[in-house]
């Protein structure tokens, strides 16, 4: 079939009006949806594509983005009630969106679709995926249903609550990319990705969540601690360092997914914030309803990216004097996760801006480093250092710390605050992990087309 820009024009302004009636929207949008989808399927690959082709299929996308827009800001609580039996189920964000996906045929993708644009490379993507984002968006947006969805997030993982009983008899549980160890009265969670310097990507995402969800859960534990594992890089070979965060290399390879992003920040990013919830109780500080210790972070090395996004969510760092921190979002083209909303409470305005938006540097050892970091030691000290921290946390218990972090949080960041700040995060980082944009600061300033897999 011969996809022409007339034919993507035509079909772009068949869109219905939207009624009151919501089962009656989502038949009519659904068709619109699905023959949108069939007109962008029949056209080349986007490499392959025309500029005639090209523009087509940008109509094809832009107005469905649009008409999802216009739909779920009518429906999106409909939607979200049919998904969870009126909010009476928990559902985590990727099977919510491929629920979603089934209920309404058209509106998110389906999970067939998705994986048939991970083989290709980010650049040769269409960003089907945005409309993950929107939906997540209009989720997040309703006080009632994105609580709800926060509330999905916070709680843990079912590999978790399948773990603990091991890590509760051998006090140390090893998940590959992701480690938990009892080591005295903490738990301590190993960043591991040796060959990235302990980068976050597809592999370590879900691991990574269990362990955090571990560390919290070990009722014989009073606090925990996160570190990143030696690795094998040969600049850093047998050392710990702490995280380069996101990897950029599989960014650029197409193997990131836009739903790690939402994963990522709604959940254990989020736990070790706020900790766990529990399916009975609201999570919101004012009802407590939450299981948490007290988190320690030692910085080797780095904090880069999402690395430093973690400190940001601890109740004390200890640095190396060597180390530094980054939030690299102008040179990656993406939203530096939860930071735009916490870096700036610990360093004021300015310097987070300057932070985010153009590049600079906070060596851990200087007055602006230290507004993240509680204590900086020599750089082989950090065992020493993290055991004496542990014992002064420790010594006169720990009753009071979860109520002390909750007060805390309900001025500086209560639940509500996060979901309308997720709200936006979801639809802007979508864009940005599909944008052109995104792919012209890799090459340029990652050299992105050198580095391999």
């Amino acid at each position: 079939m011969q996809i022409t820009t007339d034919a993507a024009a035509s079909w772009a302004q068949s869109r219905a009006d939207l009624t009151r009636d919501f089962q009656h929207d989502a038949e009519v949008y659904s068709k619109y949806w699905l023959k949108g989808a069939a007109l962008l399927e029949a056209l080349p690959e986007k490499p392959k594509r025309t500029g005639d082709q090209a523009r087509s299929a940008e109509t094809i996308l832009t107005a469905g983005r649009e008409s999802r827009e216009a739909f779920l800001r009518r429906h999106a609580q409909a939607v979200y009630a049919a998904l969870t039996r009126n909010l009476t189920e928990f559902v985590r964000a990727e099977p919510l969106a491929y629920a979603a996906a089934d209920l309404i045929p058209g509106l998110v993708p389906t999970r067939a679709q998705v994986e048939a644009q991970s083989a290709r490379m980010q650049s040769q993507k269409d960003g089907i995926e945005v409309d993950q984002g929107i939906f997540f968006a209009h989720i997040l947006a309703h006080p009632d249903t994105g609580t709800h969805f926060c509330h999905a997030m916070l709680l843990p993982r079912a590999e978790a609550l399948a773990a603990l009983p091991e890590f509760q008899a051998k006090g140390a549980v090893d998940l590959g990319t992701a480690a938990v160890i009892r080591e005295g009265k903490a738990a301590t969670v190993y960043m591991r990705n040796p060959r990235y310097l302990n980068a976050e990507d597809e592999t370590t995402l879900q691991k990574t969540e269990t362990a955090v969800d571990l560390a919290i859960l070990d009722p014989a534990t009073e606090l925990c601690v996160l570190r990143g594992d030696q690795v094998d890089h040969p600049k850093y070979a047998g050392q710990r360092v702490f995280s380069t965060g996101i990897n950029l290399t599989h960014i650029y390879h197409g193997r990131i997914s836009y739903m790690w992003y939402v994963t990522r920040e709604m959940g254990f990013v989020n736990k070790m914030m706020r900790g766990l919830a529990r399916p009975d109780a609201d999570p919101d500080e004012t009802y407590g309803g939450t299981i948490e210790k007290p988190w320690i972070a030692g910085v080797e090395h780095f904090a880069i990216g999402g690395g430093c996004q973690y400190l940001l969510t601890m109740d004390y760092v200890v640095a190396a004097s060597n180390a530094y921190m980054t939030l690299p979002a102008r040179k990656e083209g993406i939203i530096p996760g939860a930071a735009n909303m916490r870096m700036w409470r610990f360093t004021g305005d300015r310097i987070a801006r300057q932070a985010i938006m153009v590049g600079r540097r906070l060596d851990c050892d200087t007055p602006e480093g230290r507004m993240i970091c509680d204590e900086i030691v020599p750089p082989g000290e950090m065992d020493a250092a993290l055991a004496r921290v542990i014992a002064s946390f420790t010594d006169s218990g720990v009753v009071s710390a979860a109520g002390n972090r909750r007060a805390f949080r309900v001025s500086e960041e209560p639940l509500d605050q996060f979901r309308r700040y997720m709200a936006v995060y979801a639809r802007e980082q979508a864009y940005c992990h599909f944008s052109p944009a995104l792919i012209g600061n890799l090459e340029k300033h990652w050299n992105a087309q050198q580095r391999k897999m």
